[in-house]
């Protein structure tokens, strides 16, 4: 009887201690307490980070957005200096972008950017990249070197087109009076003034510029290779050309496709070198779709025609950056 006894008062204990302990009706009340604090610092965090988002986007959307909105807008009106006292800008649709492109000038200046663009981007992604393959080499003043190569990208445009217009000057200029002390040259070289050199000096000019920007990239992209890959691949006798045909290449590929594609964007609405070095001349031999927009909108004073130029830039500019992101995606995958 008394195991009879003490068997169901283990049962009864253990049923009790099985339950689930309630909670008092204190931390009940503690716990709905701390709901609503949870909620309103998450609200109060969110407010803060679009507190911070709006200086930026407020930044964007009035030098950026409200820009780009007005020269669309204004591309397709006949917006003169009249409309500035009149206020008033007749819808002419897409008379100023059949007039810009009809032009004989457009043509001209479509070859002259394309040369320009091209000419910039080799020239700059070749040195750029053989010099960043060299300072991958541990010497004395390695990071004092670099640093001063970044002196041709941190000056202002307009500073390194005086200088340079005063180095190409025909009769006083250091170019040529340089290569005359070596024998080289018997006058001087009109290279600013020729219709046929003037373009490859500013071609020069603006490839020293931009080297900076591509040893600088193509540099950091060079660093993030790990050395193990070299290390194996030498024991396959891939070393030298083959080293970097084989490992650097592919690595580096993601980063030359941003150096190229960021390159070709800035070249393309390059002005400041071009106007301080031969403001488009001699006889438009200089002349680009940069320089044709600004002639348009601030000498001419035809600000809708030169909106509609700007905008053709800008579609240009697009379908390179897409057409070249969408090839090089395509060669990644096979």
């Amino acid at each position: 009887m008394s195991l009879t006894t003490d068997l169901s008062q283990a049962k009864s204990r253990a049923k009790s201690r099985a339950k689930p302990r309630t909670k008092s009706g204190s931390e009940n009340t503690l716990i709905g307490e701390a709901r609503p604090r949870r909620r309103g610092r998450k609200r109060r965090e969110r407010l803060f980070q679009w507190l911070f988002l709006v200086p930026a986007v407020t930044y964007m959307a009035l030098f950026f957005g409200y820009p780009v909105v007005k020269n669309i807008v204004m591309s397709f009106q006949d917006y003169t200096t009249a409309t500035f006292f009149t206020g008033e800008a007749p819808w002419v649709g897409l008379a100023n972008y059949a007039k810009v492109l009809s032009s004989s000038l457009f043509s001209t200046s479509l070859v002259n950017t394309a040369l320009f663009t091209l000419g910039s981007i080799l020239g700059q992604f070749v040195i750029g990249l053989a010099l960043a393959i060299f300072f991958q080499r541990k010497f004395p003043l390695n990071g004092i070197l670099r640093s001063l190569l970044l002196l041709p990208w941190l000056l202002p445009l307009i500073v390194s087109s005086a200088v340079w217009r005063w180095i190409l000057d025909k009769d006083s200029g250091a170019l040529n009076r340089f290569l005359g002390e070596l024998h080289i040259v018997n006058t001087g070289v009109p290279w600013l003034t020729s219709t046929s050199l003037a373009l490859i000096a500013v071609v020069g000019v603006n490839i020293w510029i931009g080297i900076p920007f591509n040893l600088t990239i193509l540099y950091g992209g060079l660093q993030e290779i790990p050395d193990e890959l070299y290390e194996a691949g030498s024991l396959d006798g891939a070393t030298g050309w083959k080293a970097f045909r084989h490992i650097t290449w592919p690595m580096l590929r993601p980063v030359v496709s941003v150096v190229l594609v960021l390159g070709v964007v800035y070249t393309l609405k390059v002005l400041d070198i071009i106007l301080g070095l031969t403001n488009g001349g001699p006889a438009n031999s200089t002349q680009t779709i940069a320089t044709q927009s600004y002639d348009l909108s601030f000498h001419e004073f035809k600000f809708g025609e030169g909106a509609a130029l700007g905008n053709v830039l800008v579609v240009i500019s697009l379908v390179f950056a897409v057409l070249y992101l969408r090839a090089s995606r395509l060669s990644v995958d096979e």
